[in-house]
């Protein structure tokens, strides 16, 4: 009996490529920065894991800056709001909020240090800052000081994370080293050349990620009741009103 080669399959025949949506190339992003960590996350990469070339996802995002905003907002959906609504003091109920987000970042070193850049304007980030400043407002700050302060506690906490992302469990090893190097130049330094850093010595680099973040969070609000705000607050550079009194 002659055996028949097999026929070609007709492209026809082929399960159709599921539709590229801005939604899909999130949730790609999402899975591959677990997998294999953000840096190997290229727009190259997601293409081919989606099946596509590289430049019909621009269609959907404009850059990588675009893309880790976005996916930084998906991440923002594990934030713990519900502080928001609980019962106890005002103060204590915010930092319980901003250390959720800081722990999301945590967990992800790679995006923390994107998110000092990126600017998340998704759903997410927006129950986030709704969040907070329901929070300040109980707090009895006004409007514009709420306003900034906002700003400044998230730069605190998202740069926190950048710096101690790999101080947690499962440092890297250079991570490791770099941080014990810093450790020995500070204990070891001279009293002569530089006496107020041998004054200190241990204490500069004393506590814990989670002790150190909390106090800063407390200075920037004890710090925000009594910094007067400047008399005239300038418009945002893009409020379009603005651009239009300009002349824009």
């Amino acid at each position: 009996m002659t055996a028949h080669p097999t026929a070609p399959r007709s492209r026809r025949e082929r399960p159709a490529k599921p539709a590229l949506t801005r939604e899909g190339i999130i949730a790609t992003t999402v899975d591959l920065m677990r997998a294999e960590g953000l840096e190997r996350v290229t727009m190259r990469r997601l293409a081919k894991e989606l099946d596509t070339g590289p430049a019909s996802l621009y269609v959907y995002v404009r850059n990588m800056a675009e893309l880790h905003a976005a996916v930084l907002d998906e991440l923002l959906g594990a934030v713990d709001l519900s502080p928001a609504t609980a019962d106890g003091e005002w103060r204590d109920r915010l930092v319980r909020i901003l250390t959720s987000y800081t722990s999301v970042l945590f967990e992800h070193p790679g995006l923390a240090q994107s998110a000092l850049v990126a600017r998340p304007f998704g759903k997410h980030y927006l129950k986030l800052v709704e969040a907070l400043l329901a929070l300040l407002g109980e707090g009895g700050l006004e409007p514009d000081r709420a306003a900034w302060l906002l700003d400044l506690l998230l730069q605190f906490a998202t740069a926190t994370a950048a710096e101690h992302a790999h101080r947690a469990p499962g440092d890297t090893p250079q991570s490791e080293a770099d941080w014990q190097a810093l450790a020995t130049v500070v204990r070891d330094v001279s009293p002569r050349t530089h006496p107020h850093i041998a004054a200190l010595g241990p204490r500069l680099l004393s506590g814990s990620p989670q002790d150190r973040l909390a106090w800063g969070f407390d200075v920037l609000i004890a710090g925000a009741r009594h910094t007067p705000l400047p008399e005239v607050l300038a418009p945002s550079p893009v409020d379009p009103e603005a651009t239009q009194a300009a002349g824009g």
